[in-house]
């Protein structure tokens, strides 16, 4: 079952949005799925159906509603890709992560208060399930192909549960220098697991459109769903 969830942000002021995924039966937990620059278009809404068909519940914020609310945009179309670029330099992150934690918040009580809730992102999303792992009390979280990391690395100290990050070997916007980083950096880091794909381009996981790379989609997504597995239940 689906449906669209209204949720009040952390300091009270206004309202977004959220696409909601239920469930047969009763959730095993939650998972918060942190769109890319496109918004909660038609790729994040089948991340959060695919998690349902798996047991658990699924919300999708929009986190753009402070620019434009209910933003869906084709990566594969050339000015909607150009808006979308617009549109994340116009973001704010840190107000993006305090959503995300209004949306824990609620996946919490929509679990009766004492279940667990994880996140998974996708680019711009990766970087924030980044950030949500090194600033909430989020269960787990999973990023792929995030951006920036290697800006983040200095608050690695304060991440406390499991992370995952899939990195694009031949992403466009995340040299190898920056991997590099990221390896350097992460590598050691108890609760951090990072995984590469030789060869991918950003994007691959996607549900749909030009980027999908099927077989790195495919090993990505099996580690995510065992990893969810053994940390969410």
């Amino acid at each position: 079952m689906t449906e669209m969830l209204t949720i009040t942000p952390l300091d009270g002021k206004g309202e977004f949005a959220a696409y909601c995924a239920r469930p047969q039966g009763t959730a095993r937990a939650a998972i918060v799925v942190i769109q890319e620059i496109f918004g909660v278009n038609a790729g994040v809404r089948r991340k959060c159906d695919r998690l349902a068909e798996a047991g658990y519940l699924a919300i999708a914020p929009d986190l753009f509603w402070r620019l434009e609310p209910g933003v869906e945009l084709d990566p594969d179309i050339a000015p909607e890709f150009e808006r979308a670029l617009g549109l994340m330099g116009k973001f704010n992150q840190d107000a993006g992560v305090r959503d995300i934690e209004a949306t824990i918040r609620a996946a919490r009580t929509a679990l009766g208060g004492n279940g667990k809730v994880g996140a998974v992102g996708y680019c711009l999303g990766g970087r924030l399930a980044y950030m949500t792992a090194a600033r909430t009390d989020i269960d787990a979280s999973v990023g792929y192909y995030a951006v920036g990391i290697d800006n983040l690395l200095g608050e690695k100290n304060a991440i406390a549960h499991p992370l995952m990050l899939h990195i694009a070997g031949a992403d466009h916007f995340v040299d190898a220098a920056t991997q590099q980083q990221m390896h350097a950096g992460l590598d050691d880091h108890p609760k951090v697991t990072l995984f590469d794909y030789p060869g991918e381009d950003h994007g691959f996981a996607t549900e749909f459109g030009k980027r999908r790379s099927d077989a790195a989609a495919t090993l990505a997504d099996q580690r995510t769903a065992q990893f969810f597995a053994d940390h969410l239940g």
